[in-house]
């Protein structure tokens, strides 16, 4: 039996029935909680905005080495950098006058997420004007994919827009991308276009 209330407001990894793996800060919602705003009568655990009933997980982790950090200091940006050279640049031959353009500048902000402090996982954000906050340059390294952590990123960008009051968030996203962002709610807003390396589209959030 799964406890859910132990898990509340704690870094987990969630997998349901069907084998879909969420990674994130939990929030637990009692049974009728759910009825009264879903219909479902039983309990759920929200993992970056996703509700997952108790009879359809078949596994909880509690995962406290893992870390989302605002990255505000040298060191924390480094380890934005870090990841982007690993898992894009690298892989992708990118160079790193491509890789870092005029965006990574003083304002812009990013996410990294760490695994026992080692940099796993990053996205940055600038603004684009009074009202939207683009975020970009979201990457997980490859042998942490596939577990959630990229949606995580995406949500903490989101969370960190919206304390900022921003009302939308953006995204060029990989044509092989759309569907990711689409099930995180966004919706595409511009066409398609060739980039100097891959082939991107606008899409957008309201927050």
């Amino acid at each position: 039996m799964i406890n859910l209330p132990n898990c509340n407001e704690k870094m987990i990894q969630v997998t349901d029935v069907t084998g879909r793996i969420f990674t994130g800060i939990a929030e637990t919602e009692p049974a009728d909680y759910c009825f009264h705003e879903y219909g479902r009568d039983e309990e759920a655990i929200k993992v970056c905005n996703y509700i997952i009933y108790s009879s359809d997980i078949r596994e909880i982790r509690l995962l406290p080495e893992l870390e989302i950090i605002r990255a505000t200091e040298t060191w924390q940006q480094a380890g934005a950098y870090y990841v982007r050279i690993q898992a894009m640049a690298k892989k992708h031959h990118i160079p790193l006058r491509a890789e870092f353009d005029e965006h990574d500048g003083p304002e812009t902000k990013y996410i990294i997420v760490t695994d026992h402090d080692f940099p796993i996982a990053t996205a940055r954000m600038y603004p684009i004007n009074e009202q939207s906050m683009m975020i970009g340059r979201v990457v997980v390294l490859p042998e942490y994919r596939h577990r959630g952590i990229g949606t995580m990123v995406v949500d903490a960008c989101e969370e960190w827009a919206e304390d900022l009051r921003y009302l939308k968030t953006v995204v060029e996203s990989r044509d092989n991308k759309v569907e990711f962002y689409e099930e995180l709610g966004y919706e595409v807003t511009g066409e398609m276009k060739d980039g100097e390396t891959f082939r991107c589209i606008r899409m957008e959030k309201t927050l």
